[in-house]
């Protein structure tokens, strides 16, 4: 394989010794890429995330690419990533077999299977430094549209890389397969209960009237047929059950495992998930999976799947899905922040998050926190403008039984013990007390804390993040803010982006209806997107979050979310907006000395532009016929 990949290195003209190309594809094509692979993108960072886990501090990084060999995202240790950047392993960059001879990622694309180039394998004298394994990932239709690679230094190779990649590329799969049927029954089966769950388990889609669908990589191998044969059966034709007798089943109250046989005559056990209109087979398909959770589990623990759940608490499994790495969605804004963050973790430098209100300040120091050495450690926040003044200095320090008037038997801890030996989190720091602010500062310096009320000074250890939408500068002008504690807090700056210069708003949408649908059934039609797009969000990722759950209970059974199912007052805030940007354009170029046929046509492209290109409604937004938009059409462009 590698003899023939390297002949069609020197047919694509490419000789072992000259200098690659490493430069990567323009900025605005790279985010049209990152648009067309936005699928693909979501579903693989958790199981990056994981991937890397497994080989951290070992000198490599997981890399996704799309289907042409183009580098979407990567994850990698600092001491390699330095090396890397020397041969451009970094998003946009292509590495398909034209561009950079035989290489794992380019190879794996043209052989549709997983791949290892090691050393000087690799076709460029420049790249025989590496060592890489690559798989594939295929959609539903098995159509190949992505690889998952780990790429490190040669010198650390190691046999077990491929197995972990071919299985990460799976997991992928079966994430993208999960996602690509809203409404379907799709069946989970092995010949063994305990490997339901797991990457051993096939899967198998089917319509609600029961025709095939589609099937997963280990399904297709279990079924013993090409996903071509399979389009001609049903699901009584695959697994000898009618689908009526599939609904009495999860009909009762607490349904187990299916015990189906297949046309080769072998038996195997399954669970279906039917994620259809009628909403009582949801119910009681969700109540078999979790009655049949304690059965699997054992089995799920035994087996050598690389299933993060059969080596890792849920907690543990939780903290590293909300890590730093998961924040990073595509904002070069958010990337440079988090590279930022990275470089401090672990050293005791107190950071301070500044930000707009809703932009997910209280998110970052979690992910800080989780990221950290002290992640196994209490993290404990404290919003300083919610908690009124007479009681946020009992609230942080903690009191001694009689301290005050109402005070609670047998005292109470103070926030800052309760995060001792991991992480305080004081968000809002601008509208803490001035009276407070020299105790918190003492506080710091001595790492000591007296409880209200006490004579004794307790030791205590805590990371700390703080976080404003306050100038806390302007704050110290006005004495409103000790200038020792600002200089004692701000040891590494860094501000998150409002919502409306973010990047990545697609993706962030799609997670979170990911999050708020438990699966993400749902998604926005492009011509809202477009109008998310223009929006000032002044709320954040709050009134973005608050919007999509509203929008997907008024969706219902509907899987797109259309204009309808959006509020009226963000509506009526969009056309506002609208209308106030048009005034303001067309007032500019009055004053530049337009003339009136030119500011009709600027008024035209502006309202194409918010309305996605779609000439019906911006007839409609003008009050003009959809003739009179088609003859100014050609003039405006």
């Amino acid at each position: 394989m590698i003899e023939e990949s390297r002949q069609r290195s020197i047919a694509h003209g490419l000789s072992e010794t000259e200098a690659p190309d490493y430069s990567p594809v323009a900025r605005a094509d790279f985010s049209l890429l990152l648009e067309q692979n936005r699928t693909l993108h979501l579903h693989a960072l958790p199981v990056m995330e994981t991937l890397y886990e497994q080989i951290i501090n070992t000198h490599n990084m997981v890399i996704l690419t799309d289907v042409n060999g183009l580098i979407v995202h990567t994850l990698g240790d600092d001491d390699f990533l330095e090396k890397a950047n020397r041969v451009a392993l970094q998003p946009g960059v292509t590495w398909s077999e034209q561009s950079k001879g035989t290489n794992a990622i380019g190879t794996a694309i043209v052989e549709r299977q997983a791949v290892q180039i090691h050393a000087n394998e690799h076709y460029l004298q420049a790249n025989h430094f590496l060592t890489c394994s690559a798989a594939p990932i295929s959609d539903h239709q098995g159509n190949v549209i992505g690889v998952l690679d780990v790429t490190g230094d040669q010198s650390s190779f190691h046999k077990h890389t491929m197995a972990l990649v071919r299985m990460s590329a799976q997991m992928i799969e079966n994430h993208l397969f999960s996602a690509a049927f809203n409404n379907a029954i799709t069946l989970h089966f092995n010949t063994r209960p305990e490997f339901i769950g797991t990457l051993m388990e096939g899967i198998a889609s089917f319509t609600p009237s029961g025709r095939f669908l589609s099937a997963n990589r280990t399904g297709l191998f279990q079924l013993g047929l090409p996903l071509s044969a399979l389009q001609s059966h049903t699901f009584s034709s695959l697994f000898g059950l009618p689908i009526s007798a599939l609904f009495d089943h999860y009909r009762t109250a607490t349904p187990g495992l299916l015990n189906l046989c297949m046309p080769s005559g072998a038996r195997v056990y399954g669970r279906a998930q039917l994620q259809i209109a009628n909403s009582v087979f949801q119910h009681s398909a969700d109540l078999a999976r979790n009655d049949q959770g304690n059965d699997t589990e054992a089995g799920r623990q035994s087996s050598h799947t690389f299933q993060p759940a059969s080596s890792q608490t849920a907690s543990q499994s939780q903290r590293r899905m909300s890590g730093l790495r998961y924040l990073n969605t595509g904002d070069p804004q958010v990337a440079a922040l988090i590279d930022k963050v990275n470089k401090v973790l672990g050293r005791d430098i107190p950071i301070l998050v500044m930000g707009e209100t809703g932009t997910g300040k209280e998110l970052l120091a979690q992910a800080i926190h989780n990221d950290s050495p002290r992640a196994e450690s209490p993290f404990v926040a404290v919003n300083c403008a919610s908690i009124p003044e007479t009681l946020i200095e009992s609230e942080l320090f903690g009191y001694e039984d009689g301290a005050f008037t109402g005070a609670r038997k047998k005292g109470a801890v103070g926030k800052l013990l309760q995060a001792n030996g991991g992480t305080l989190f004081l968000d809002e720091i601008g509208d803490m007390p001035f009276s407070l602010q020299a105790r918190l500062l003492r506080v710091l310096q001595e790492r000591m804390v007296t409880p209200l009320g006490s004579t004794k000074s307790i030791p205590v250890n805590v990371e700390l993040i703080c976080a404003t939408n306050r100038n806390l500068r302007e704050l110290i002008a006005k004495g409103e803010f000790r200038e020792d504690l600002y200089y004692r807090l701000n040891g590494l700056v860094v501000k998150l982006p409002p919502l409306r210069e973010r990047t990545d708003l697609d993706i962030v949408v799609e997670k979170i209806l990911i999050a708020e649908s438990s699966g993400g059934r749902y998604k926005v039609a492009p011509d809202i997107m477009h109008l998310f797009k223009q929006h000032s969000w002044p709320g954040n990722f709050r009134q973005l979050t608050n919007l999509l759950r509203t929008a997907i209970v008024m969706a219902g059974n509907e899987n797109e979310i259309q204009r309808q199912h959006l509020p009226d007052d963000f509506l009526d805030d969009v056309e506002s907006s609208r209308a106030q940007a048009s005034e303001d354009n067309t007032n500019w170029m009055v004053s530049q000395g337009a003339n009136l046929e030119q500011v009709e046509l600027s008024v035209i492209q502006k309202a194409l532009e918010s309305n996605g290109g779609n000439v019906s409604a911006t007839a409609r937004a003008l009050g003009v016929s959809r003739n009179t938009i088609y003859r100014k059409i050609p003039l405006a462009k």
